[in-house]
């Protein structure tokens, strides 16, 4: 079959491997699995209705991901990638909307830190660090955000972050994005279909496995500075130690009704953009089971103890960001410069999160959906008394 053939008719596995193999000269996918879960993302994709466009756009965007995914591995033997050390990485987790993503913004402007960036994730060979400042990747990866953010503008109301483009810092799930584990609005958004968040087989330790050797590419010739990250840890804490063992983690915790409401709104604003009207009602009891099942994971998983983790409430946080990341760097052994503290109250003062508009949501989300919100305070009331966290108020 023809690449154009490919590119229009129901995807097929084994074409796109070979499609893939043909354009980069490489094969060795790293995985002796790989092959196997590619197999099963295909099945997915296909099992979803679209038109000619739509497959198009599914077979190119899978092509991106595999030749990244070979060139990416493909400079692990040219350069001494594994060689490099990743020291005493911080971290920020939590539920999603509990201010892990403005913690994780307010550290990455420490002048002595090294966060990910949208544009190297996106692109990741070959390693930043042989290229330079004028890398044409910065600029490709800024259009492609420009594309994002019209595509689904809605996101800029719960998420200003965007309006960073390629510079912006991705969550660490994002460095799977070409090993098909999960299927992310920021990899897929050209494609008529909704994100896979969960269902594909997971393995934590090559995730981590993965989400390391692109540290170690992005850091390699670079300036030596701290790497600060984010991303949902939670459910992978035995890992996620094992791959970092030196690692300090920052653990907010917000209110598990406000949670759900929140990323619902936060996810059907997203998905609007991409496939059209959700169905909300749905959506409230996905993100409600989800959180629940987090939820648990956490009141149950002993590593959730770990001296490793600082546990903050997100209402503390919200009263003060900037005192709330240096009581981490206190926790985590690392020095307060006043040049950190002055770079992040000058990205509080000139990043308002309001200012691409207004993000409305409410828990009228849960009652609309059939969930009695009473009932709901009551089922979680042990986490929140567990990590003190109030039932939150919102006008």
């Amino acid at each position: 079959m023809t690449e154009a053939a490919v590119a229009t008719d129901t995807p097929d596995a084994a074409e796109l491997l070979g499609r893939a193999k043909a354009e980069t000269g490489l094969d060795d996918w790293a995985d002796p699995t790989f092959e196997q879960r590619f197999a099963l993302a295909v099945e997915h994709i296909n099992s979803i209705p679209m038109d000619a466009a739509g497959r198009k756009a599914a077979a190119d965007n899978i092509n991106w991901l595999l030749t990244d995914r070979l060139k990416f591995f493909e400079d692990r033997k040219r350069y001494r990638l594994a060689d490099e050390v990743i020291e005493r990485p911080m971290f920020a987790t939590g539920e999603p909307r509990s201010g892990t993503t403005l913690m994780h913004a307010l550290m990455s402007v420490d002048p002595e830190a090294r966060a990910l960036r949208f544009w190297e994730v996106m692109h990741p060979s070959p390693p930043p660090g042989t290229t330079g400042p004028d890398d044409p990747r910065i600029a490709q990866a800024d259009a492609e955000w420009r594309e994002i953010n019209t595509k689904m503008w809605k996101w800029l109301h719960c998420h200003p972050y965007n309006d960073m483009l390629g510079n912006g810092l991705p969550e660490d799930e994002r460095t799977w994005a070409f090993d098909f584990r999960v299927m992310t609005p920021t990899a897929w958004w050209r494609v008529p279909m909704q994100s896979l968040s969960m269902g594909l087989p997971t393995d934590a330790v090559a995730q981590y496995r993965i989400h390391k050797a692109m540290l170690q590419a992005f850091q390699y010739q670079r300036p030596q500075k701290r790497w600060v990250l984010k991303g949902f840890h939670g459910f992978r804490l035995k890992e996620f130690f094992d791959a970092y063992r030196d690692a300090s983690l920052v653990w907010l915790h917000r209110d598990p009704v406000q949670v759900v409401a929140s990323a619902t709104m936060m996810m059907a604003d997203i998905m609007e953009g991409i496939v059209g009207a959700i169905d909300l009602k749905k959506e409230v009891r996905m993100h409600l089971e989800r959180t629940r099942a987090s939820i648990a994971n956490t009141m149950a998983n002993p590593l959730a103890a770990d001296p490793r983790i600082h546990h903050v409430r997100y209402v503390d946080f919200v009263a003060d960001p900037v005192a709330t990341v240096r009581g981490f760097y206190a926790f985590a052994g690392r020095e307060w410069t006043p040049a950190a503290e002055a770079a992040m109250r000058d990205y509080l003062a000139n990043n308002k999160g309001d200012r691409h508009g207004k993000f409305h949501y409410s828990t009228q989300l849960l009652t609309d959906a059939g969930e009695d919100i009473a009932a709901l305070n009551e089922e979680f009331r042990p986490f929140r008394e567990r990590f003190g966290v109030p039932i939150e108020k919102r006008d």
